[in-house]
């Protein structure tokens, strides 16, 4: 038996009031747009978490590429000013030593032969 209501009319879904199916649809729409919102909101505040992260790890590695170089220029620095006075001593004993050696003093006056 053919029905005499028109084509589609069994898709109409009244479900009491004429602005119910369309709302039904409004608040679908509302939370998909609510769900896409928070969805981006939470991946984009993590890539900003990320960046300010990496940031973060950039300026940590630059403070201490800055203090490994003042660390070692001031070892090199105090090395330096070390060997100066340990050479300065030893040019120092040597010189006396061959003084002493130019003056008569008996051979090896107190130096140890090395070698």
């Amino acid at each position: 038996m053919i029905d005499d209501q028109p084509i589609g009319a069994a898709l109409n879904r009244n479900l009491g009031s004429p602005t119910a199916p369309g709302e039904a649809v409004e608040r679908e729409l509302d939370a998909f747009i609510s769900k896409r919102h928070e969805q981006r909101v939470q991946t984009e505040g993590e890539r900003l978490t990320l960046e300010m992260w990496q940031e973060s790890e950039r300026k940590y590695a630059e403070r201490r590429r800055e203090a490994n170089r003042q660390a070692w220029t001031s070892f090199h620095e105090e090395q330096a000013e070390r060997h100066r006075r340990t050479l300065a001593g030893l040019v120092a004993h040597h010189e006396e030593q061959a003084a002493k050696l130019m003056d008569g003093e008996p051979k090896g006056g107190g130096c140890i032969p090395i070698g």
